[in-house]
């Protein structure tokens, strides 16, 4: 081997010597930052488990604290705070005022001593029936014998109590001081059954005040069952003949509605019905826009030209025009024509002018002869002419138009037909 050849090759273990150092340094920071990473993500999870450590322990504390505000709340309300002090005054009362009773029974006899016992104990058994009585809604005068009882076992007490305290005017007090005494104890024995009743009393005020609701649903109860008797009874019935629990009582009402008024709504009867139908026929007919007659465009200086069938009294209807009538032969021009032509209807001069009315009575032979019609016929033609027609539009003047009749007779056929249709809205 030349020395050429030596030298490269110990020069390409140098290269790759070196190079191996070079992995291996680089391997080994990569393996030291991999340690500092673990390191560092290890410190920040138990930073972060250390925080929410503690941010739970703050929400816990906040929640005792919020716990320990809501019980005190709970117990220091006006309510809780009145009926325990109740309490405490009636227990103060008691242990104030039994022990004076005790000495002066046991001072008489120590067979005595059940007595004041049973004089104490009654007095609160019978204030204790009083709040059960408001509690189930008794009778008022159950609630007033048990008063009654209270007063006369605790002014029974109270004297016992009184006499006591003034005995003691020659064990070492003075008279006004064993009166003293005396007096407050009786006071006390009568502030215990006196502010337990005072409690009852504004408990059953407060119920009453809660239970509004219920006050207005029985008052409601009360005031249907009074209206409405026969519907009542029909009701009960029902209730009485079906199964226990089976009907409740307002699908009962709804039932005796329908037997008695035959109406499924339970607030309508057949009268009511027949109020509301005539109300809205009558609301119809004011709600239409009045409509103007058919000779409204005849000459309004006319008197005779315009009825007034719709008032209540009529005037004679003026005679109608007659026309001046001449039957003459036609003129023959060459004046050798009989008269054998048939007579020409000619216009008299006067007819040039405007025509006016006629100021006398038609004689009897001008008039034209008409067929008499019975009250039923002229009837009937009326139903027939306005059977089609609105309500609103059966006026006596368009009746008159349509059967050919005098104004009075007019009026009678419109009352009559409306008096139908409103018998048959009323029925249907």
């Amino acid at each position: 081997m030349s020395l050429s050849t030596y030298r490269q090759e110990q020069r390409a273990d140098q290269a790759a010597a070196a190079e191996q150092r070079r992995l291996n340094a680089a391997a080994a920071d990569e393996r030291r930052a991999d340690r500092q990473r673990t390191a560092d993500e290890r410190t920040a999870r138990l930073r972060q488990q250390a925080r929410q450590d503690r941010e739970a322990d703050r929400a816990a504390r906040r929640e005792r604290r919020r716990e320990r505000a809501e019980a005190r709340s709970a117990v220091l309300t006006p309510e809780n705070i009145y009926r325990r002090g109740t309490l405490g005054l009636v227990l103060a009362s008691g242990l104030a005022s039994l022990p004076a009773q005790i000495l002066h029974f046991v001072g008489i006899s120590p067979m005595l001593l059940p007595l004041p016992l049973a004089l104490e104990g009654a007095a609160w058994v019978m204030a204790a029936g009083v709040a059960y009585a408001d509690a189930r809604n008794l009778p008022g005068w159950v609630r007033w014998t048990l008063r009654c009882l209270v007063v006369a076992c605790a002014g029974f007490a109270a004297y016992i109590n009184y006499g006591y305290g003034l005995s003691l005017a020659g064990h070492g007090l003075t008279r006004s001081d064993a009166a003293t005494v005396g007096a407050g104890l009786a006071a006390v024995t009568i502030l215990g059954p006196a502010v337990f009743e005072i409690r009852q009393w504004v408990s059953t005020i407060a119920a009453a005040v809660a239970s509004s609701e219920d006050r207005d649903r029985r008052r409601h109860a009360s005031r249907r069952r009074r209206h409405h008797r026969k519907v009542r009874r029909v009701a009960n019935r029902l209730v009485s003949a079906a199964p226990f629990g089976a009907l409740s009582a307002e699908d009962a009402w709804g039932r005796a509605w329908s037997i008695v008024h035959g109406c499924d709504e339970p607030t309508m009867t057949p009268e009511l019905h027949k109020r509301a139908a005539a109300s809205a026929v009558r609301m119809r007919a004011a709600q239409q826009p009045p409509k103007a007659t058919e000779n409204a465009d005849e000459s309004p200086d006319s008197a005779v030209n315009r009825s007034i069938a719709e008032l209540e009294e009529s005037t004679p209807t003026a005679p109608a025009p007659i026309e001046a009538e001449s039957t003459v032969p036609a003129p023959d021009p060459v004046g050798i024509r009989e008269a054998i032509d048939p007579p020409v209807r000619v216009v008299a001069a006067a007819d040039v002018q405007p025509r006016r009315r006629a100021t006398g009575r038609v004689p009897q032979a001008a008039r034209s002869p008409r067929p008499k019609r019975t009250a039923a016929q002229l009837l009937d033609e009326a139903r027939s002419a306005t059977a089609d027609w609105p309500t609103d539009d059966l006026t006596a003047e368009a009746i008159r138009k349509a059967v050919r009749t005098a104004p009075a007779k007019a009026r009678e056929l419109r009352d009559t037909l409306r008096a139908e249709r409103t018998e048959a809205a009323e029925a249907a």
